[in-house]
Order: C-alpha cells, then structure tokens, then sequence
C-alpha cells in the first residue's frame, strides 16, 4: 500500500502542494481527481522525489520513501508514465525497454510479458521512440514502466490525446494491472473512464486533498460538484 500524508511542496518560493494525504491499495485504481492546477502531477512527483516534499511523509508498505533521492524511489517499486511520456526519443522500442528492465534487474521473462501486453512493440523493437505514432509511445512509457515489476503504478493523464482504439488498449492495461493485484493511482480527466475505472477517487484543490469517495458514491452528480466549472 502506498500512503501520503501531509505532503507540502514547491517549485522554488512557490507551494504548490499545501497538504496532500492519500492512500493507494492493492488490486485497486485511485483516481487523482482536481481541476486544472490543482496539484495532480505535483503529487505524482513529490511522492516520486522528482518534487522533493518539504513535509509530510510518503510510504509504501510501511517503508519511508519521502526521504530518498528520486533515482532509488523506482527500485523501491513506484513505476512511474508521465504525461506526454517523455520518452529518448533516439533510443530503439528494445533499447527503451531494457533501460526499464535494468532499474530493478529483471531480465527477459519480463521482457517477454511486457511484449505480449503490448503485441504493437514486438513487431517495432528496432524502431526509434520518436518515430512512433502517439499511440506506440503511451504503450512504450507504459511498458517501460512495467518493466520495473512495481508494486504501485502512477499514470498522469495516460489516455490524453489518443485515438479510441488507444484509449481501450490502455484502460484493457489499466484494468488488467489491477487485477493482478497492482495499485495504481491514475490521474484522469475524462468523466466516463472515471467513472468506469476508479474504486476510489482523491479530489484535489488548490493543492490540497479535500475529498475521497468509494466507488459506490462516484456519480456523474458528484464529478460535477467537484470538478464542474
């Protein structure tokens, strides 16, 4: 289980993340919920140390993480898709891949799961990651971050700007990750993979958690109350 609690952060002199408590179980998805700005990717990368928190506490199985550097926090078993994938754009489908596989030694048995998750990416191994369409670079992130076997898989906004075959292929993933028992916390806009995802949702404002509600009380009513402008 991952748990934050408390967390404050900030871009130089600027907070953004005020206090931020939330809990990702196994064999669940937590949507990270909250209008533009509200300090959903901050949260992603505080708990990741790319935002070192200044306070509060972030851990995982009951193991501190807040105070790690951010390279071992992967090792630890955080996967980690960041929004608009940030892929080495010069590096092969294989290359990339192998750079996930080596973060916490797993070898070609994983190799060989992620590839079959992701039938596209076999038939492209000696391809370049920026000659991908959008669709083969979300499943490529996703994939390298699968390489890690993590116990906890963030996923910042995964389906923005894909085509609808692209956006079922991803929540398949998605949905498939959760019953295997990963915990994942995804950070999501569109109302009906919301509302067809989440056990449970976090609704961020101003960077601050304010709400979390079980999947029995997510409604369309209550999307709108939180997020509607």
């Amino acid at each position: 289980m991952l748990e934050a609690t408390g967390l404050r952060a900030a871009y130089g002199p600027v907070e953004v993340l005020h206090d931020v408590s939330l809990t990702a179980r196994a064999g669940e998805i937590t949507c990270l919920l909250g209008r533009n700005g509200a300090g959903k990717s901050s949260t992603l990368k505080a708990i990741l140390g790319l935002l070192p928190p200044s306070r509060g506490t972030v851990t995982l199985d009951g193991a501190a993480l807040h105070a790690l550097p951010a390279h071992e926090i992967p090792k630890r078993g955080i996967g980690y898709v960041p929004q608009g994938r940030r892929l080495f754009r010069e590096l092969t489908v294989a290359e990339t891949i192998e750079v996930g596989l080596m973060t916490r030694g797993e070898g070609r048995e994983t190799r060989d799961w992620v590839l079959d998750l992701f039938p596209r990416l076999r038939e492209r191994l000696g391809q370049q990651a920026g000659t991908l369409s959008g669709g083969e670079q979300q499943m490529l992130a996703t994939a390298r971050a699968l390489c890690l076997r993590p116990k906890v898989l963030l996923l910042d906004e995964p389906t923005e700007g894909l085509q609808p075959s692209m956006i079922d292929l991803i929540r398949d993933v998605t949905v498939r990750m959760r019953d295997e028992g990963y915990a994942i916390l995804l950070v999501e806009q569109r109302m009906d993979a919301i509302l067809d995802l989440a056990d449970r949702a976090v609704f961020l404002e101003t960077g601050r958690s304010v709400e979390t509600v079980a999947r029995a009380d997510l409604t369309p009513q209550t999307l709108h109350r939180r997020l509607g402008v």
